[in-house]
């Protein structure tokens, strides 16, 4: 894999500290191009918390982080985003008072390049620019199954549909890598089934590398690539699903002695 694929993004000796207490500490881990890596532990094992650092909600107190090769020590939430890297989270975060075009066209609109003056006197460019971002809304629609919902408001969408808006939404910023923050929780045994292949297809129709968390353990083993398991924010483990599954360590950690 090394060989064949560069690292999007690598992580070494991360940690941070919260009132003199360590959330996390010691974190290697690396994702490689078009690679799906899951990020899993018990309750309160730190994993939000690493991808509040890997986003910059976050300054890490340790270590450091380098996505695409550049060391991410002084960038900013937004710095992040417009580097490439987008996130969804645990729990649901939508504009419910948008229709679910104008959610995904929000995601667009953060790499806007007409000026406010544009916009104010609705010029060719602009026009032009809006035309490109309802064109693209509506494909990322139609590849999530969403064509017939564009103009529903978003919060009256299902519970599973809500999750695909998400992901589609952070897609629109067109990020290299894609942190999914426990995509199956509240979903049935079908969803999740629809969710595995989704995550597939944005992997390979968008190129995207995709870091995730999550507690739905067929779900992990049956698509990711390589598996990181936290335990009190330190690393218990890294390898293939397989390893994973067999390791006594992480055995213990889920299910106790």
């Amino acid at each position: 894999m090394e060989e064949n694929r560069k690292p999007v993004l690598q992580v070494s000796e991360l940690g941070i500290d919260f009132g003199g207490l360590s959330a996390v500490n010691g974190l290697n881990m690396e994702v490689y191009e078009g690679e799906i890596v899951g990020l899993i532990g018990p309750n309160g094992a730190g994993k939000t918390t690493v991808f509040n650092m890997l986003t910059k909600v976050y300054q890490p107190t340790r270590g450091t982080i380098f996505f695409d090769g550049v060391d991410t020590a002084k960038k900013t939430v937004v710095d992040m985003n417009h580097a490439g890297v987008a996130r969804t989270f645990q729990n649901i975060r939508l504009f419910g008072g948008l229709s679910v075009i104008d959610n995904v066209k929000t995601g667009f609109h953060g790499r806007i390049t007409y000026s406010p003056l544009s916009a104010v006197l609705r010029l060719p460019v602009y026009r032009a620019k809006e035309r490109e971002i309802e064109e693209r809304s509506r494909e990322l629609l139609e590849v999530f199954g969403l064509t017939e919902e564009a103009d529903q408001l978003a919060s009256n969408l299902p519970y599973g549909a809500q999750r695909r808006l998400e992901i589609a939404r952070a897609l629109a910023t067109e990020p290299r890598l894609l942190l999914l923050d426990e995509p199956a929780a509240g979903m049935n045994p079908q969803e999740t089934e629809e969710l595995m292949a989704m995550i597939r297809l944005v992997r390979d129709r968008f190129h995207t590398s995709i870091l995730l968390i999550e507690h739905d353990m067929k779900l992990v083993m049956g698509i990711c690539e390589r598996i990181t398991v936290l335990n009190y924010g330190m690393m218990l483990a890294q390898g293939t699903p397989e390893e994973i599954q067999a390791n006594p360590e992480v055995i213990k950690a889920y299910l106790g002695d």
